[in-house]
């Protein structure tokens, strides 16, 4: 079950020390708390956090190598050397070329800048150096985003006869580069060490022309936000600073990537523009990207807008099938340990990082995804909150031919031999070092939702932004029963939610439907936002997530057996049965892995039956799609339980009826009865024609979302199960029918209750 966790718990102390900087910043108190529980205690550090801004850049000389990179650049300029600025595909790199180009270009350098393809591998590559100096003979190569794990490539440059500058801002290697390093990583007098490569670059330039450079902010922004590193400390006023740039005068060569009049935010860069420059590295052409932000000529920047636009459509599109690809190796192969590898011949290596991380998030654990070519295999990794795959490639780089990244996401080449290795020693490692809490989906969270909550403090929100990695929008807790819900429109899967005083809006949520309008008590995971309407504020929220506790099953005996009965219209999945009793089926239990295994039950009765201790409990879907070990009471038709290897029925079930067990082997226990709902049902002709007979009665009254609802909400003197079976009979001999929320009776309609195969089925059920 996922977990809500409080982002910060305080002591008395503390909340005493919180009251009075609310006082003295003039600020609420509940935003004065999110800040203190993320560091930010003092007044001091409050102000600085609200207000960022360039007042607070740091001084670039206090980097280590930076001075010695200003005095050769000078050297350049004034010998009149060539110079060549090598990036790389991504966004961060393209940023980092174009902010260092520039600014070389008002320092009086007229740099040529190249960005390798994805084909030809991330950092510097003997191939691509061949070119430029084919091309244009550099006496002086300098690396942004890349070059600080490339000793043997520098030596390779300096044969050449070129002086060489590193400036990147990934994970140092043991053996480092023999030239002037820049990167924050090192021990030095610098303060900050999270800056990203047009970080780094923005720091250089502003060494080279001061002040000057803070024309390129907008550059820096977008890649700082696109390269995902924290928005903290100096990322933070980089962010701000250059959404100012971008919301007060936008820049021609990024203006066609927003909407008109759009208020740019840290997400509008994250959503518009970030993937539009990654694309064109991901479909083989980063050099457009370049192009379009160095250039000045309107038409060209139009029209390479339009191709990256194009480009991004594109890879959405492969992006999808990869992503479907890589589920279907992953259903046969099983996604039961700690990590997932996974490796495909016809992949594109543009699209495997972004698939990764949306199996990453999905499973909750490290993704590997390879491309194989021939032997070799590259690959790109992507982790989850709290969990460090840099450090777990590093214990297992003897499987690795290179690799290099961060925490969160690394690139990494293999030889093909090795994978099955790696993949062990990864899950090794991870068991190891993580216990299990680190790969159960988690919130956290800032608060319990109170809805006299004073809009002084929703309005304030606004003042943490940027929001990103390491300031993270702050999420809340609203805790509630049944929900009053409906469709966005007709069809969509997306909610329109009424609870505890606030609209709220749930994108894909349709699936848990069920669970909203229940009585199940819930925690509805929500943001907060004020929308603007006729002039006035309304406080509205965007759903994350619901999460419900296990001992809740009871609560919803009455939806529960409504589901039952729901269920028995449904046709028998085919699927090859075993039978098993109540201690085989218990033995299961006990002896399941951490990852795989699911049981289901028909009624929350059968779970007292068996000791589940440490196994989490779905009711009607699965809440998290990362296949731990879970009980799921009575699953809706269209649930996907398809990742599972082993499932186990606890109770026997009138009719196996979830489609996604199709051909499937299923374990069933054949000591408890699972069908009680729909063996209860009375088939008497008299009691059906009697909920007939008030159906025709109300007219167009019967109204609701489902007929489960109508027969809830209406008095037909039986049952809500015993109505909903009248309803689902009466449909299926034409009597009646369910069209836009109303049940209407069709007049002139005659018939037996035998035409049923509901009827036919329940009554063969009971009669036993």
């Amino acid at each position: 079950m996922k977990k809500i966790i409080a982002e910060a718990e305080f002591s008395g102390k503390q909340l005493n020390e919180i009251a009075a900087l609310s006082r003295e910043t003039g600020l609420c108190e509940q935003t004065v708390r999110i800040m203190y529980g993320r560091g930010i205690n003092t007044a001091d550090k409050i102000r600085g956090f609200i207000r960022p801004g360039k007042e607070r850049f740091l001084n670039p000389l206090l980097m280590s190598g930076m001075k010695e990179a200003v005095k050769l650049i000078t050297r350049a300029r004034d010998e009149e050397w060539s110079v060549a600025v090598y990036g790389d595909y991504d966004a961060d790199g393209v940023c980092a070329s174009t902010v260092l180009c520039r600014a070389l270009a008002e320092f009086g350098i007229d740099a040529a800048v190249f960005v390798p393809e994805r084909r030809n591998g991330y950092g510097l590559n003997e191939s691509s150096i061949d070119g430029i100096f084919e091309e244009y003979f550099p006496q002086l190569f300098i690396t942004v985003d890349c070059g600080i794990s490339n000793a043997r490539e520098v030596e390779y440059i300096k044969e050449q006869g070129a002086e060489v500058i590193v400036t990147d801002h990934h994970e140092l290697p043991e053996l480092l580069p023999d030239c002037i390093c820049i990167n924050p990583k090192f021990a030095d007098e610098y303060p900050y060490d999270n800056l990203c490569g047009a970080g780094v670059a923005f720091k250089l330039a502003c060494a080279l022309i001061g002040t000057r450079a803070y024309k390129y902010l907008d550059f820096t922004a977008i890649a700082t936000v696109a390269d995902s590193v924290p928005l903290t400390g100096e990322n933070r006023d980089i962010v701000a600073e250059g959404l100012k740039l971008i919301n007060l005068s936008p820049r021609k060569n990024y203006i066609n990537f927003l909407k008109k009049e759009e208020k740019i935010s840290s997400q509008t860069v994250a959503f518009s523009i970030a993937p539009k420059i990654n694309a064109a590295g991901r479909m083989g052409d980063a050099q457009s990207a370049v192009t379009l932000f160095l250039s000045e000529d309107d038409g060209e920047i139009y029209d390479y807008s339009v191709k990256l636009t194009a480009y991004n459509l594109e890879r959405q599109k492969y992006c999808d099938e990869l992503y479907l690809s890589a589920k279907r190796l992953l259903n046969e192969k099983g996604a039961y340990g700690r990590v997932i590898v996974l490796c495909g011949e016809d992949w594109n290596a543009g699209f495997v990082g972004i698939v990764a991380a949306r199996l990453a998030e999905e499973y909750c654990r490290p993704a590997l995804l390879f491309v194989k070519n021939g032997n070799k295999c590259k690959g790109s990794a992507r982790s989850v909150y709290g969990v460090n795959i840099f450090e777990a490639l590093k214990a297992s780089s003897q499987y690795i031919e290179e690799f290099g990244g961060h925490s969160q996401a690394a690139g990494v080449n293999i030889d093909y031999e090795n994978i099955e290795a790696l993949e062990e020693s990864l899950n090794a490692y991870l068991k190891n070092e993580y216990s299990a809490e680190a790969f159960t989906p988690s919130h956290y969270v800032n608060g319990i939702f109170d809805c006299s909550a004073p809009l002084d403090f929703m309005r304030e929100l606004s003042l943490l932004e940027p929001f990103g990695v390491g300031n993270r929008k702050p999420q809340f807790v609203l805790q509630a029963e049944n929900c009053r819900i409906r469709a966005l429109k007709e069809g969509s899967p997306h909610l329109t939610m009424k609870c505890g005083g606030i609209d709220l809006i749930y994108f894909s949520g349709a699936k848990f439907a069920k669970i909203l309008k229940s009585r199940v008590p819930k925690d509805i995971v929500f943001e907060y936002s004020v929308s603007y309407f006729k002039g006035k504020e309304q406080l509205q929220g965007y759903v994350r997530d619901v999460v419900y506790q296990p001992e809740s099953c009871a609560v919803a005996a009455r939806e529960i057996s409504l589901n039952g009965v729901a269920s028995a219209v449904r046709e028998e999945i085919e699927c090859n049965k075993i039978y098993i009793c109540i201690n085989e089926a218990q033995a299961e239990i006990d002896n399941g892995g951490e990852y795989g295994t699911l049981f289901v039950a028909g009624s929350p009765e059968t779970l007292e039956k068996y000791n589940l201790q440490g196994v989490e409990t779905n009711l009607f879907t699965l809440s998290a799609g990362n296949l731990a070990k879970t009980v799921l009471v009575s699953p809706l038709y269209d649930c996907d339980l398809s990742g599972y290897e082993n499932i186990v029925f606890l109770d026997c079930p009138s009719r196996i009826n979830i489609s996604s067990l199709a051909g499937k082997t299923v374990k069933i226990c054949k000591d408890i009865n699972g069908a009680k709902s729909v063996c209860g049902l009375d088939c008497d002709r008299e009691r059906l024609l009697s909920v007939f007979r008030q159906v025709s009665a109300n007219g167009f009254n019967l109204t609701g979302d489902t007929l489960e609802d109508i027969a809830t909400a209406a008095d037909f003197g039986v049952s809500a199960e015993q109505a909903l079976f009248a309803f689902k009979v009466f449909e299926q001999l034409g009597l009646v029918e369910f069209k836009g929320g109303k049940l209407n009776v069709v007049r002139g309609v005659k018939t037996q209750l035998t035409n049923s195969e509901l009827y036919n089925f329940v009554n063969s059920l009971v009669k036993r």
